[in-house]
């Protein structure tokens, strides 16, 4: 089952560009998340910066990376300019399922709604 929280949560915490990056060098695995990165190969697969968001939120944690073709997709369409066939490879699958997933209207991830009445007991920065 797809992890829309998840998924919003980690473009709350890095934004589309770092979300996607993640999720070219990761996406489909378990990564486990150091809360040291000084030796970690996290800086190097997905810069230092995205390493140090995802420390100081998952640090010493496994996080189960999403694949977000659809945004992964519709970035290279729109932004880079890529082909169906081109976009196909890039993501691992057909050029049908490119299709299929450019005629589905976009997702829309959402964070849980809060309750501004309520304090936040574990910030996330």
């Amino acid at each position: 089952m797809k992890d829309h929280r998840l998924v919003a949560e980690l473009l709350g915490l890095l934004g589309e560009d770092g979300l996607i990056r993640l999720a070219e060098e990761h996406a489909g695995i378990r990564l486990y998340v150091p809360s040291n990165i000084d030796r970690s190969q996290l800086i190097d697969t997905v810069g230092i910066d995205i390493a140090n968001k995802l420390s100081r939120r998952y640090g010493g944690d496994y996080i189960s990376v999403p694949m977000v073709r659809d945004l992964r997709a519709r970035r290279y369409r729109d932004q880079d300019g890529l082909s169906n066939s081109q976009i196909a490879r890039r993501l691992g699958i057909t050029e049908s399922g490119v299709e299929k997933l450019f005629n589905r209207s976009p997702v829309k991830y959402r964070t849980k709604k809060t309750d501004d009445r309520q304090i936040e007991m574990f910030p996330s920065e």
